[in-house]
């Protein structure tokens, strides 16, 4: 029993680190956060947390995010002198929204470990 736990904290601590260095570059660290997000998403599944319903929804959101993100990128962009408006734009929004969601649950739950303590 005490392999499993060590197995799922260290795939939880590799994606934190996942999470925050994909924040470097928006379109080649976005592969990076969607990877980290699986990572938690799969931790917190595995080891039955309250929270892996939401890091489950955001991890399906960063997905959707960066597929719109690769999609767009591959066409040209959005906006000025493309053929896409920046309404197009909003379908990209579900990958912020998400990484930021799994941000919060990470620091409100190291706040309220840090209480306990």
């Amino acid at each position: 029993m005490k392999n499993k736990v060590k197995w799922t904290s260290i795939i939880h601590i590799i994606g934190v680190i996942a999470l925050i260095i994909g924040v470097v570059d928006p379109l080649e660290g976005s592969v990076v956060i969607m990877f980290g997000s699986a990572l938690l998403a799969l931790s917190a599944y595995v080891t039955s947390d309250r929270h892996s319903k939401i890091f489950t929804v955001s991890l399906i959101m960063i997905v959707f995010g960066v597929a719109f993100l690769f999609y767009f990128s591959s066409l040209g962009g959005f906006g000025g002198t493309s053929t896409f408006s920046w309404w197009w734009g909003l379908l990209i929004l579900p990958f912020p929204i998400g990484w930021l969601t799994i941000i919060i649950v990470l620091i409100r739950r190291a706040i309220k470990n840090k209480k306990r303590k």
